[in-house]
């Protein structure tokens, strides 16, 4: 279906060095994984980076300071250590001090399925959406990171912004979303029997799936639900109108996350069957990715079938 991928960090790293070039405020930090993130950047602007090295904390400390002092500091690493190693500073020097600094979290999900439960980032959405004041956004793919840091830099406030790793399928035609917008889903398919709500790389996933629904004359829509938080309670709503019901689809422990976010709004309101396809409550086994997700039932295929079970 998709002709071409794309790399999403690549897209923070072009980004921020347009950026850096007319406004000032910006600066990156890394915790020595700059030439994985931003490796253009951190050459080309050294006097707006700093590797702070293997010490996550004290990145996020450095970069409250900085912000307190008027620039706007992107953080760079790997998901897993941002959600674990250094939770308490981002919840403590970010959040809980409204500092103005972005995160760039890479490696979400089963990505680094090869690395094993060290290296992947299996909770770290449940983790950041719990967090007060901080905004959490997982983009689909190149375009909507594009969008997703754009809006980062205009939104006066920390933000988490969730990537995954290597080349992720291209969505949309455009570079840039005009119409992107923190806290606002974007409905990629109109159907009226289900209602998938995707986030993170798992959208593309869920196209491809409706595709094959549409085969078997089931009518899907589809939802890039690109903002953990604040939540789209709008689309979600929505989305619980569809004949059959809702699937949540994420790459993320199925705790915490998309499915039970989604579940609690519309038991609230409109209450509707849902399913949910997410990493299961374990520490998944060491594999490539693609091996990984046709395992745990996080495929395009698994997707098809759970849609056929919401039909009977």
């Amino acid at each position: 279906m998709f002709d071409k991928k794309q790399i999403q960090v690549d897209a923070v790293d072009k980004l921020l060095m347009e950026v850096a070039q007319t406004d000032k405020r910006i600066l990156a930090l890394s915790a020595d994984m700059a030439d994985r993130i931003i490796p253009k950047f951190a050459r080309n602007f050294k006097d707006k980076f700093i590797n702070c090295g293997l010490a996550e904390q004290n990145m996020i400390g450095i970069a409250a300071g900085l912000a307190k002092s008027g620039f706007i500091p992107f953080v760079t690493t790997l998901a897993v250590f941002f959600s674990l190693r250094c939770l308490e500073q981002i919840r403590t020097d970010l959040a809980y001090s409204k500092s103005n600094v972005k995160i760039i979290a890479s490696g979400g999900g089963l990505v680094y399925g090869t690395l094993g439960a060290t290296h992947q980032g299996l909770e770290d959405i449940s983790i950041m959406k719990s967090i007060i004041g901080l905004v959490v956004i997982a983009p689909a793919d190149y375009s909507e990171t594009i969008s997703a840091v754009k809006a980062a830099i205009k939104y006066d406030g920390p933000v988490y912004i969730r990537l995954g790793r290597g080349a992720v399928p291209t969505i949309y035609e455009e570079e840039e979303i005009q119409d992107f917008k923190i806290g606002k889903a974007i409905k990629l398919r109109e159907g009226q029997d289900i209602s998938i709500i995707a986030t993170g790389v798992m959208v593309a996933k869920a196209l491809e799936a409706a595709d094959k629904l549409k085969n078997d004359k089931i009518d899907v829509s589809v939802y890039s639900m690109h903002t953990l938080k604040p939540l789209d309670e709008e689309a979600i709503l929505e989305a619980s109108k569809s004949k059959f019901g809702i699937i949540t689809v994420e790459d993320n422990n199925i705790c915490g996350g998309l499915g039970e976010a989604v579940a609690l709004v519309t038991s609230q309101n409109n209450p509707v069957k849902i399913k949910s396809i997410a990493i299961p409550d374990t520490y998944p086994i060491i594999g490539e990715p693609d091996d990984l997700y046709k395992y745990y039932k996080m495929d395009i295929q698994s997707i098809v079938d759970c849609a056929n079970e919401l039909l009977h």
